[in-house]
């Protein structure tokens, strides 16, 4: 009887150790992996990006997303060296970086998935209210350096621009100065929240931003309308005018990816182009492609 007991003791004993060994097993299969997405680029698109992103990682929690900015060449230069999984760009990949891409086996996939106006801001105390293509040009290659030659009051023109980097910068070089040199007087700020700030300090400062940073900056600065050579009037920049075409000063905005977008990366692209990821281009600000 006694060893009947023991044996039946024992065996309660190692199902009861064979149950501890295997609890923490249990839990640890029912965890989903983390994924992770990095994503670099535009300053023009990073408040927008950044919106995506906070909505797309509340509806899927296993996903892990970094946003950083540094201008469109940075984030162009990353995707080409492997260190971001997407590419934020305000411009289209140069001839020199699709050369550099097949040279490095990378084979960029270009997803326009929302559109842009480049607004032109001023103090809100500066009296001028519009400029034309061809005054801006002048203000920006130094051939008007007074307010007085535009239209405005007898004081200096504070110039203020992206730094090279940004593609921005590039973009407005190449279709408002149709490719002529930024004055030398110019000053270059690394991001756009810099620029705002300094026209919001600066009675005669004049600066070009992103469509959704001007909205969100009313009161601090002042949006200028913009006439187009050939057209009746001076055009303010808003959704409507930048869908329509009438805003002169337009562009798409675009994720660059290696290759058609996989895993993560392709639910992520596909988010930002549904029409709840539209909805939000067009409640941070900017245009929905679709």
């Amino acid at each position: 009887m006694k060893k009947l007991v023991s044996l039946v003791l024992s065996t309660l004993l190692l199902f009861l150790l064979a149950g501890c060994g295997s609890g923490p097993e249990d839990t640890t299969t029912d965890k989903a992996e983390v994924q992770s997405l990095s994503i670099k680029g535009s300053d023009t698109m990073v408040h927008l990006v950044s919106t995506w992103t906070e909505e797309f990682m509340q509806s899927d929690a296993h996903v892990d997303i970094s946003v950083t900015g540094g201008g469109s060449g940075t984030g162009i230069a990353a995707l080409l060296n492997g260190t971001t999984d997407i590419c934020a760009a305000s411009r289209g990949m140069k001839e020199k970086e699709l050369k550099q891409a097949q040279a490095s086996n990378i084979s960029p996939k270009e997803i326009a998935v929302a559109r842009d106006g480049i607004v032109l801001v001023v103090n809100p105390e500066n009296p001028v209210s519009s400029l034309t293509i061809d005054q801006l040009r002048e203000i920006y290659t130094g051939k008007a350096k007074n307010w007085q030659e535009v239209g405005g009051p007898d004081a200096p023109i504070i110039v203020l621009s992206r730094e090279s980097s940004s593609g921005t910068f590039i973009f407005f070089q190449e279709h408002v100065l149709n490719k002529e040199d930024y004055t030398a007087s110019a000053r270059l700020l690394p991001g756009t929240s810099a620029l705002i700030q300094a026209v919001a300090a600066d009675k005669w400062a004049i600066a070009y931003v992103g469509l959704g940073f001007a909205a969100e900056s009313q009161g601090n600065v002042k949006a200028l309308a913009v006439q187009a050579q050939g057209q009746a009037a001076p055009v303010a920049p808003s959704e409507a005018t930048i869908r329509s075409g009438e805003y002169a000063i337009s562009r798409p905005l675009f994720f660059y990816t290696n290759g058609e977008p996989q895993g993560v990366a392709k639910k992520f692209v596909d988010f930002c182009l549904s029409p709840t990821g539209q909805d939000i281009v067009r409640k941070a600000g900017y245009v929905p492609v679709s």
